[in-house]
């Protein structure tokens, strides 16, 4: 089920903060699938939805966190997530679910150092952990 289950992406964006594994629900299936934290993650990273989470991020944090709409940041993502969802088959409400703590932890990681929006590549380093 390589991509298809598309929470592999889940498990890369919180690798600094959950165990080495994650689970979420295939919406057609019905079945429960777990995935490696430190898989190879370079195919979801080339998704286009993901993608658009960096920029989205670069517009909201890029000034610093102290003045960030943090709801409205999260709202964005959370958008982004559910089409993200879709492209690979997933359920879009279980997907925002399991990854309904990205957008403040990621406002937590740029507060600690703004330079992780530099590029895309130290973004998803924050966001997945070293390899």
């Amino acid at each position: 089920m390589a991509l298809k289950s598309g929470v592999l992406l889940a498990a890369g964006f919180l690798a600094p903060t959950i165990a080495t594994a994650q689970s979420a629900h295939d919406a057609e299936s019905g079945e429960t699938i777990t995935l490696e934290a430190q898989a190879d993650s370079s195919e979801w990273e080339q998704n286009e939805h993901f993608r658009k989470f960096y920029p989205l991020s670069v517009e909201t944090l890029g000034g610093g966190t102290d003045d960030v709409d943090v709801e409205l940041y999260e709202q964005r993502s959370y958008a982004i997530f559910r089409a993200f969802a879709e492209s690979v088959g997933v359920d879009p409400d279980g997907m925002v679910d399991h990854l309904k703590n990205i957008p403040r932890e990621m406002v937590m990681i740029v507060n600690r150092d703004p330079t992780v929006l530099e590029n895309y590549e130290s973004f998803m380093v924050a966001l997945r952990g070293p390899r």
